[in-house]
């Protein structure tokens, strides 16, 4: 993996999008931030994809328990069809139960947070199993 390859990952959902960042030469997702569902979340990605030098943006895969597209697999893979111009690959990861994980994490810290604290936290986690899995 090239040293400075940057990823942003995105755990899409209907109200809001939880934003993870990483560098290749570290390989440690963390946190970043949440950006409403609301119009302008195309370019609120490709601003950040922009300021961050992101190279690929990994999206969450969601899928249910046996492994099987959801109705929400579908919104995701149409949403993802729309930031292949802003970055150099777009790839997914299999988003199962980062969400139950995040909220799992988060509440160990034993700290108020919020939903969108939980989508972040969520793609962090969907990064760095992207991370672990593609670049050891």
């Amino acid at each position: 993996m090239a040293k400075n390859k940057s990823f942003l990952c995105l755990d899409v959902g209907d109200a809001r999008m939880g934003v993870a960042l990483a560098d290749g030469g570290v390989r440690i997702a963390i946190p970043y931030v949440t950006i409403e569902v609301d119009g302008s979340e195309i370019k609120e990605i490709a601003y950040i994809a922009d300021r961050e030098s992101v190279d690929t943006i990994v999206v969450g895969y969601p899928r249910n328990q046996s492994g099987e597209a959801t109705a929400q697999t579908s919104k995701v893979e149409a949403f993802a069809d729309k930031l292949t111009d802003l970055v150099d690959e777009v790839v997914f990861q299999d988003e199962s139960l980062t969400s139950v994980m995040a909220e799992d994490r988060l509440r160990q810290r034993g700290v108020a947070y919020s939903k969108a604290d939980i989508d972040m936290e969520a793609a962090a986690i969907i990064l760095q199993d992207y991370l672990e899995q593609n670049y050891g």
